[in-house]
């Protein structure tokens, strides 16, 4: 008898393999474990405890003290707080949609292949992403200066007065301090999303008439609107988390243009490192968490309907 009419001969449970459905399947978690402790102890644990600090009160007589929902009220009537969160509220608004449609043209751009030096072009343009936030902001800090740096140089030779770190235009000059990082990281999630466009649907819309701007209208900008939702998302979260250019210009910016309130970030830095008021600070930084989170929501929500249309 041969071994294949041996294996047809056998019982049909012999050659069955029994599998237990409801025996737990750990081995994924042996290529988890280690992101997810990472994850637990750097990020979970400090918020958990930041919550609990933010219920406790030091004093000077008596040590800390448990003064449940306390921070959180007097956060709600500090004026300072309100005035931090107004200036980065303002500081979104007008930032935020430049930066992105100079990102969005500059992904058309080299997405119409019509851009000589692309290569050259799309490495420029995400370099300054590439600089960390302190080093650029110390290049800017120099390039505005009035006295020493190009500005003043421009005003000798035009016999101007300019002065771009002035109180009055200090926001715009940050937003142009961001804008110059981050436009180039943004533009390139732009042209991923327009990689991804079958150019048989170009060469179509060709055939038919359609001019460039009509296939821009009609079939790259669409294209955009999923990650257009994510760079909104990511840069609300980031400009509500200004911290590190207001703070390396503050000892650059003459008098007191930049206060120690002048973004949430710095109010909670300043509470909690100069002012001994830890506790404060870890209720500021949970309320602004939560704001941010919200405003983040509602932005996913209102892309989420716009895709379903």
């Amino acid at each position: 008898m041969s071994a294949t009419e041996v294996v047809a001969n056998m019982p049909l449970h012999s050659a069955t393999v029994r599998v237990n459905k409801h025996k737990a399947d750990w081995r994924g978690w042996k290529f988890m474990w280690p992101f997810a402790l990472v994850f637990v102890f750097v990020f979970i644990v400090p918020i958990v405890y930041a919550v609990y600090i933010s219920f406790f009160k030091k004093q000077m007589i008596g040590g800390t003290k448990f003064v449940g929902f306390e921070n959180y009220v007097r956060l709600l009537g500090d004026g300072q707080f309100w005035s931090s969160v107004g200036r980065v509220a303002l500081f979104t608004c007008v930032q935020v949609p430049i930066m992105l449609c100079l990102s969005a043209l500059m992904a058309l751009a080299l997405d119409s292949m019509k851009l000589h030096g692309t290569k050259f072009f799309r490495i420029t343009t995400f370099l300054p992403y590439a600089v960390p936030a302190v080093v650029s902001t110390l290049i800017w800090g120099f390039v505005y200066g009035a006295k020493y740096g190009l500005v003043g140089s421009l005003n000798d030779f035009l016999g101007t007065d300019i002065d771009v770190l002035a109180p009055s235009v200090l926001l715009a000059s940050i937003g142009n301090i961001v804008t110059w990082e981050f436009t180039g990281y943004n533009m390139l999630i732009f042209y991923s999303s327009l990689s991804t466009i079958p150019h048989s649907l170009y060469e179509a819309a060709s055939i038919d008439g359609a001019s460039e701007w009509q296939i821009v209208k009609s079939i790259k900008l669409p294209e955009l609107r999923g990650s257009l939702a994510i760079t909104v998302i990511f840069s609300i979260i980031g400009s509500f988390q200004l911290f590190n250019e207001p703070s390396i210009l503050q000892n650059m910016v003459p008098g007191n243009a930049i206060t120690t309130y002048y973004t949430p970030n710095m109010y909670a830095y300043n509470l909690s490192f100069s002012g001994n008021q830890s506790n404060y600070a870890a209720a500021l930084a949970i309320v602004m968490a939560v704001i941010t989170m919200a405003i983040a929501y509602i932005v996913q929500l209102n892309s989420l309907k716009e895709q379903m249309k």
